[in-house]
């Protein structure tokens, strides 16, 4: 890529980051509903797709993806069943928290640019992204449960003698449900302000476009 990022949105990504961070070390970015939690760690991702594209989204992917990992062996939280994969297989273990989270962070930037190409609604294009965040991570994250350990006494227990499809949709249930929801409308609200603030790939030159429209 040869686009090169301003000094403003370098410094957001890092306060996604941050915000990544302080949400994965604290109950602010998890509540735990059964088995599964529900993640509001998936918006800062999002968020630093829209400001960054690819590349900032593949990084806040990246760092969400290492602090869930870390939740497997006791470091910002305990999750029940990260400590239970990562006692079968650390590798799949930790392939199967990272890696969902550095593509859904990836794709999210090609996202947003696709949607924004199509859409010049800048809350839509925002609020999609949002909404593929949780369903991408959702659907990442699940498939490859199911890939690496599906044969495990531990996820056959859980899959109850249902089939893959029923098994995952019973399984995340409200969670994602909630996760969808809850990205959708906060990353299109941030997502327009930053773009209100000029923040945005895009923003700057429409705003001349508007300045010079007015002036003649």
């Amino acid at each position: 890529m040869n686009k090169k990022f301003t000094t403003s949105q370098i410094t957001l990504l890092g306060l996604m980051i941050a915000i990544l961070l302080l949400m994965a070390y604290t109950p602010l970015g998890y509540l735990n509903i059964g088995p599964l939690a529900i993640t509001f760690n998936i918006i800062p991702v999002a968020i630093s797709a829209i400001t960054m594209g690819p590349v900032g989204g593949a990084v806040a992917g990246a760092v969400f993806g290492l602090t869930s990992f870390g939740q497997c062996i006791g470091i910002g939280g305990t999750s029940i069943m990260g400590v239970t994969l990562f006692g079968i297989n650390p590798l799949f273990a930790f392939i199967q928290r990272f890696i969902p989270r550095l593509v859904d962070g990836l794709l999210l930037g090609y996202i947003f640019q696709g949607v924004r190409k199509k859409s010049k609604n800048i809350y839509l294009s925002c609020a999609v992204t949002g909404f593929c965040s949780a369903f991408l991570n959702t659907l990442f994250f699940m498939t490859l449960l199911v890939g690496l350990f599906g044969n495990t006494e531990y996820v056959q227990g859980l899959m109850g003698g249902k089939n893959v499809i029923l098994f995952i949709c019973t399984f995340v249930g409200i969670n994602a449900v909630c996760e969808m929801l809850s990205a959708t409308v906060i990353t299109g609200a941030v997502g327009a302000a930053l773009y209100k603030a000029r923040l945005l790939p895009g923003a700057e030159k429409n705003a001349e476009k508007t300045v010079k429209a007015a002036e003649v």
